[in-house]
């Protein structure tokens, strides 16, 4: 490649990628879902399409499409409250392991019986579909505002079940898929199990140093919170364990150990996030040659059909039958099975891998995909209602930013007071912070003041909270207590009030 070759690739992906910004933009106007209007641009540059590249390097692809997962499932770590999928993890895990069973074996046999395909390759689409898809689920949770009990488990499931799906589709890509089951599945327990363990120790490990390393950088930080997610993928993958499950894992704790910059870290990620999504999607754009899709149309929806209305809900209902759910939330469980670049990417591994019909399997996927995200997403909003489900709105956490003050044994702590916080009309001296924290600096409208002990916070301001090293969690805790439960929090039990133990004495005896 010239340097003139790069100045025109440069200018094609940065054209692409403003493009897909403002995709964004009418996704969220019209419902569409963006990875949709990323698959179309992806298909218009195609041979097919105005563009006329010919792209088929399948190999490629698949590498690429890994690559892109491993940064979305960082992003979705980062952001997943630990508070909200620790009581989904049961759920999770049962939707991750009993429902793919029966979400691959009730599509492998509609898809051999009804659809007329080989066992292999029905098995193949049964297991490729079976897969929740990260993208498409933490892309949807960002605009429908569901109760956190269906919002945890969405995630977690999300997160967990792109492991024992990767394995099965290699297992039916490279060996015959109905010899040594059992062995299949003590390889799947395994490499979920190593994953895991080595997911949550990199994620403490990491988490531990960057709360007492100083970084000289306040930019540096959100790389090396991702450069440490990613390594957890590696190190998985490279122990014969689940890389996917090992990345997520290691983001979730990450997330929630409250590191320095953690919103700029978050926003970082994000981002990255986003450039994954958009590439992916324009790459299986490109890999797809539209008019070989005609002859697949009806079995990819016949296959979709299966999949959506009695494997998904099947799935749902027998993974969740020891657990207290209600069929309201079972029911939008079931709809809110989305898929999206994660099959697409699955179902190039038979082509890899030069399997026979590998292409059919792909083709199946793609336009099964298509059809059905442009179904589920947009209606899943719509079935909430009518469920009566994500009515009304919780006070939500409040995103606080820690940069360490090294020589002086201090902490900086910046938070915005958002629209549904109860910090709302709490007086500066009713937050009660601990002894070694105060609120120096309110910025109100584009206006900095220091505030007194009367100053009333509104919606809108910023504060800026200076804490010495001993009660820096303890003053982050009281801000999260006080903007979820009010001036009261701790006294009604909506959080446990943050003062030294001398001065819960005192309170004590004057009460």
């Amino acid at each position: 490649m010239t340097v003139e070759h790069l100045n025109e690739l440069l200018l094609i992906c940065s054209l692409v990628l403003l493009v897909a910004v403002a995709a964004v933009r009418l996704s969220s106007r019209s419902g569409l879902p963006s990875l949709l209007i990323y698959l179309g641009i992806g298909i218009a540059m195609g041979q097919d399409g105005v563009g006329g590249v010919i792209f088929d390097n399948a190999e490629l692809t698949q590498l690429l499409g890994y690559a892109a997962l491993v940064v979305i499932l960082a992003e979705g770590g980062l952001g997943t409250k630990w508070k909200e999928i620790k009581p989904a993890l049961p759920q999770a895990a049962m939707l991750s392991t009993v429902g793919v069973a029966v979400s691959v074996g009730v599509t492998a046999a509609g898809a051999h019986y009804l659809a007329g395909l080989e066992w292999r390759q029905a098995l193949l689409i049964g297991a490729v579909v079976s897969s929740t898809d990260a993208a498409a689920v933490f892309s949807v949770l960002r605009s429908v505002p569901l109760p956190s009990r269906l919002t945890g488990v969405l995630e977690a499931e999300s997160g967990f079940n792109d492991a024992p799906v990767v394995i099965l589709v290699v297992a039916f890509s490279t060996a015959g898929p109905t010899e040594h089951w059992y062995v299949l599945l003590g390889e799947i327990a395994l490499e979920l199990a190593i994953g895991a363990a080595i997911g949550l120790a990199i994620g403490w490990i990491g988490s531990y140093g960057m709360r007492h390393v100083a970084l000289p950088a306040s930019g540096l930080y959100p790389i090396a919170v991702m450069a440490i997610a990613v390594s957890a993928y590696a190190a998985g993958a490279l122990a014969h364990g689940s890389g996917f499950l090992a990345v997520y894992l290691a983001a979730v704790v990450l997330g929630n150990a409250k590191l320095p910059h953690a919103p700029a870290t978050r926003g970082f990620a994000e981002g990255v996030g986003w450039i994954g999504q958009i590439g992916m999607f324009v790459l299986l754009g490109l890999l797809v040659t539209p008019h070989n899709l005609l002859d697949d149309i009806v079995p990819a929806l016949l296959i979709g059909m299966i999949l959506t209305l009695v494997a998904r809900p099947l799935s749902v209902f027998s993974s969740l039958l020891p657990f207290r759910v209600l069929w309201q939330e079972k029911t939008l469980l079931s709809w809110a099975g989305l898929r999206g670049a994660v099959p697409i990417v699955l179902a190039t591994i038979p082509m890899v891998g030069d399997v026979p019909g590998s292409e059919t399997v792909f083709n199946i996927v793609f336009v099964l995909v298509v059809v059905y995200t442009l179904i589920q997403g947009p209606t899943l909003p719509w079935l909430a209602r009518r469920l009566r489900l994500g009515e009304g709105e919780e006070p939500a956490d409040l995103g606080i930013e820690s940069a360490p003050l090294e020589r002086l044994r201090g902490h900086l702590l910046s938070t915005s007071i958002g629209p549904t916080s109860l910090m709302h009309g709490v007086e500066v001296g009713e937050l009660r912070m601990p002894a070694g924290a105060a609120v120096t600096l309110v910025v109100r409208d584009g206006t900095s003041f220091v505030p007194s002990p009367t100053t009333v916070l509104r919606r809108g301001d910023e504060l800026l909270v200076v804490a010495t090293d001993p009660v820096r969690d303890v003053a982050e805790r009281r801000l999260q207590a006080v903007s979820q439960g009010g001036k009261l929090a701790g006294w009604l039990g909506t959080g446990a009030p943050q003062q030294p133990q001398e001065k819960r004495g005192r309170r004590r005896e004057v009460g």
